[in-house]
């Protein structure tokens, strides 16, 4: 039983998943109690969107329901971050969320996808996600409010002051309103990155075009994003299968990758009037990240974000695939 928001329930989990690394199975599920903000996976998986005030009653129907729930399966997802070291960069110090770790120098294998010049010495960083991994104005937002949580906590002292924060840096970084004097090279995500996917039993890469209007790309593994919205949808048969798409599911072995616009359709789509923008679902992602004029990219996974440094020169390669064993999650509502 474990009891926190989305980052604890997922640092369990890794450590789990290490048992399976060392062949000490069986792998116990975990329960969740919602402690934390956003509670995404607690939402998924039945055990709702918060911990009632009469904890030691909840706490004992919690317990009761962990020994009766059905067991779920939940894809987990590695990631790789291979950025280069051509001195010029590495003056600016790469500060890491929690939920990767550094692994040193490593080597790049390019298998055809790079469109960019590849720098001779790569680092390597590493983690696992398993709610959602982004890039763009949403991690950019993010970023920007955990950096103010963190140099004035007293300002995000609660639910709905840290809702107005997240407001304000909306605003700020011109989600909105993006300036008329900005330079359009520095605008949508398309004008920087290239996007590649694996789909379902394919061992090849396809280049997938990014609609020029998109500010944010999110792979997603959960029907649960940011507090419990559905950006993915409830899609109809007819146009699923006029996509290619298949039904959504947590334990299916594809991500389901879309796209935000503007502030206002991302708005729209946190409330649930409109979908977001669909671009594909994956069984492998690789992004390339070609720096040019942007000097940096913000990334998020699993709601903890971070400034990637870029290259003028070289490209930035972001790999996205499955673990190959699966976490377990004991179902709070059946």
């Amino acid at each position: 039983m474990v009891a926190g928001g989305d980052g604890t329930v997922g640092w369990v989990l890794g450590c789990l998943g290490e048992l399976y690394v060392q062949n000490r199975e069986p792998v116990p599920p975990v329960a969740v109690i919602p402690l934390g903000t956003g509670n995404d996976l607690s939402r998924s998986f039945g055990w709702g969107a918060s911990f009632s005030f009469s904890w030691k009653a909840a706490a004992k129907r919690s317990l009761y329901k962990a020994i009766l729930g059905s067991v779920s399966y939940l894809d987990s997802w590695h990631v790789v971050v291979s950025m280069p070291e051509d001195g010029e960069e590495e003056k600016e110090e790469l500060d890491l969320p929690h939920s990767l770790r550094h692994l040193g120098e490593c080597t790049f294998y390019d298998d055809g996808t790079a469109k960019g010049e590849l720098a001779e010495t790569v680092s390597c960083f590493d983690g696992v996600f398993y709610n959602y991994f982004s890039i763009g104005m949403d991690a950019q937002v993010a970023y920007g409010f955990h950096q103010l949580r963190d140099e004035k906590p007293f300002l995000a002292n609660g639910p709905l002051s840290n809702k107005l924060i997240y407001a304000g840096y909306t605003c700020k970084q011109g989600w909105f309103f993006t300036q008329c004097i900005s330079d359009p090279e520095l605008r949508g995500l398309r004008n920087i990155i290239c996007l590649s996917i694996k789909r379902m039993d394919s061992s090849e890469w396809e280049s997938i075009p990014v609609p020029s209007s998109v500010r944010a790309i999110v792979a997603l593994n959960l029907h649960n994003y940011a507090s419990g919205r559905n950006p993915w949808g409830n899609l109809k048969p007819e146009y699923l299968e006029k996509r290619g798409f298949v039904e959504a599911h947590s334990d299916d072995g594809l991500l389901e990758i879309f796209g935000l616009k503007q502030g206002w359709h991302a708005s729209l789509v946190m409330v649930e009037l409109i979908s977001a923008k669909h671009i594909a679902q994956a069984a492998a992602i690789r992004i390339e990240i070609k720096g040019g004029q942007w000097r940096d990219a913000f990334m998020q996974m699993d709601g903890e974000p971070w400034k990637q440094p870029l290259s003028s020169e070289y490209s930035t390669f972001v790999d996205i695939k499955k673990v190959p064993y699966p976490s377990l999650i004991i179902n709070g509502d059946r």
